[in-house]
């Protein structure tokens, strides 16, 4: 009687949400070969004499216009007894159609190779799907509920795995628009991992053919490392939606490189198979995307919420949600043990010259340089930009920013780790979406009003450079430079210009530019295989030498004034054969120490 009774439940739960469904899809994968998808898409419970069907243009965790419809075409539209409905097209990524009887049946093809974290790919190895590339909607409908079936490939094996909600077979559901777009799908012939924490699941699924078993153990090992440091930073997982999170990995080599957060899975894609150095250098982009499930999932930007799938979703926070999260997640691999203290040391050094040297501090501060990301976020143009001069990218300047505050807040016996858990549970658990002042009033709670305003005032309102000298002096980090070096200021490959060159550098100040073919300096004549770096350093600073170029088929002169090399190099003080006392170490550990 009550196995009658639960079945009972179940049938009628179903009847129900399908009656509540009103966007519905089937795709499906005959010419996978191709590259090609069909999806059938039915909407129901239509108000509106005229409706609007659309494909998105934006997509969650990118901040970019992405012209998804370009792909879309066999647009077929009838209602729901099968009359053929005419559509018209009022701009490139909608459809209107009008005299139909409350439902609208339409079909067409998808095209979709190009697999990373916001695009579609579909052949015969798996069909990747990111929602927003793949499925047209009904904005009038983006609060109702919606239902996908994936119609897999069996003759290769392929599975379905996606957050969406599971209701039978290869059937998925999701409450609304936002949830069903932020939903990307891996359908492949995989692999899974998992493990419990907190009565939660985490798992992997892995999309690598080349993958042993062994490979796999070892990488899930990491992988539940990192997911156990990240909770230590909050202090717990966040409660995910189904009790499970989901690593989507595809690291095939028709895959792009990409990771694509998720409120409750997420895409980390590679060329990388784990078999071939995936392991060490895959694991990085695993631990950014997963502290995004507290940082931008749940500590979310009122900016971007909610998300606009209609055009590029600008935001000033972006040196906090995405750079703050680029600061622990090589951080959380050195606390997992994944990579030494050493590695880490002087694994910032790129990081550290690339914001701190370069001009776009002059032009914008933190904030400014986050709403640049519509233009540089995946973002595609033809015309030449001047990036090299006026921007850093926030994901840099943020992680160089919270790495900044972390070692100043420890200077008063405090840490970023218990900050970062204030602001999860002021604003992450509760669901309250922030702003850059309520990320200063919180600072202030927790640091005290004086370091708070200061911090934000000089390094977030304005773009000055944080005493990192004397910073790293509290952990036992050396900070120095040679000066005796000269710098080029631009990047040379085969004696080419490939970039602008660096503002006030020597090759600025002598008149250089991106495309000029350098043919001789001083007395040497260049070759494809000179060391440029090598020749100047064969003079001194200050040197004047001539220099002689290509620019538009002619050749022309102009002189150097070689310029001093003012990068920086980060090491441990026991590299430089310097004793680290006890309190040092003591920092250190409490620092880069597993917790």
């Amino acid at each position: 009687m009550q196995k009658f009774q639960l079945l009972l439940i179940i049938f009628l739960f179903s009847i129900l949400v399908k009656a509540q469904v009103s966007s519905s899809y089937v795709i499906s994968f005959e010419n996978a070969v191709h590259h090609e998808a069909s999806i059938q898409a039915t909407f129901t419970d239509l108000q509106s004499d005229k409706v609007v069907f659309r494909m998105a243009r934006s997509s969650p965790g990118r901040y970019a216009i992405h012209e998804f419809a370009k792909n879309v075409y066999n647009v077929k539209v009838t209602d729901s007894q099968g009359k053929v409905l005419e559509t018209t097209r009022p701009n490139p990524y909608v459809w209107n159609v009008s005299g139909h009887d409350g439902t609208i049946h339409v079909r067409y093809t998808l095209f979709a190779n190009h697999g990373d974290g916001t695009y579609a790919q579909v052949d015969e190895t798996h069909a990747h799907l990111n929602m927003p590339a793949t499925f047209m909607y009904v904005p009038e409908l983006s609060e109702n509920e919606m239902q996908v079936t994936f119609k897999v490939r069996e003759d290769l094996n392929w599975k379905v795995a996606t957050q969406l909600k599971h209701l039978e077979g290869t059937t998925y559901h999701a409450k609304n628009l936002q949830y069903f777009m932020d939903s990307p799908t891996e359908i492949a012939n995989y692999s899974t991992r998992s493990f419990q924490v907190q009565d939660q699941t985490i798992t992997l699924v892995l999309h690598d053919d080349a993958a042993s078993e062994a490979d796999i153990n070892t990488y899930f090992n990491y992988i539940k490392k990192v997911v156990l440091q990240q909770k230590a930073v909050f202090g717990e997982l966040p409660t995910y939606d189904y009790g499970e999170y989901t690593f989507l990995a595809c690291y095939m080599p028709n895959a792009n490189g990409d990771g694509m957060e998720h409120r409750n899975s997420t895409y980390v894609v590679s060329t990388r198979s784990l078999a071939n150095g995936g392991i060490d250098q895959n694991i990085g982009t695993v631990s950014h995307e997963f502290f995004h499930c507290w940082n931008v999932e749940r500590i979310r930007p009122k900016t971007l919420e909610p998300f606009n799938f209609e055009e590029a979703n600008m935001s000033g926070e972006l040196w906090f949600a995405e750079g703050f999260t680029s600061y622990y997640d090589d951080l959380t691999l050195c606390r997992a043990g994944v990579i030494s203290q050493a590695k880490y040391i002087t694994g910032l050094t790129g990081t550290f010259n690339y914001v701190w040297d370069s001009p776009g501090r002059n032009y914008f501060n933190p904030i400014e340089m986050s709403y640049q990301a519509p233009f540089v976020d995946a973002a595609k143009s033809v015309d030449e930009t001047n990036r090299e001069n006026t921007f850093i990218s926030y994901y840099s300047y943020g992680s160089m920013l919270g790495l900044a505050l972390d070692l100043s807040l420890r200077e008063k016996n405090l840490n970023l780790d218990d900050y970062m858990k204030l602001v999860w549970h002021t604003y992450g658990k509760t669901q309250t979406y922030y702003t850059i002042d309520k990320l200063n009033q919180t600072l202030n709670e927790y640091a005290g009003k004086d370091f708070g305003n200061r911090f934000f005032n000089n390094y977030i309102y304005n773009s000055e450079m944080p005493d990192f000298k004397q910073l790293f002096k509290t952990v036992g980090v050396l900070l120095s430079q040679d000066t005796t070096k000269v710098a080029f200021g631009a990047f040379v490959r085969h004696g080419k210009i490939m970039s602008n060159p660096k503002n006030n550098s020597t090759a600025y100040k002598a008149g250089l530019q991106k495309g000029d073919k350098l043919l001789k300096i001083g007395n040497t004549e260049l070759t494809e295989d000179t060391n440029l770096k090598d020749l100047l350093n064969t003079y001194k600073v200050n040197d004047k030498v001539e220099v002689v170029f290509e620019r538009f088929g002619k050749t022309k002169t102009t002189k150097l004034t070689l310029l001093a090399d003012t990068s920086y190099t980060i090491s441990l003080v026991e590299a430089d054969k310097k004793p680290l006392d006890k309190k040092l170490k003591a920092n250190r550990e409490n620092w880069l120490g597993k917790k």
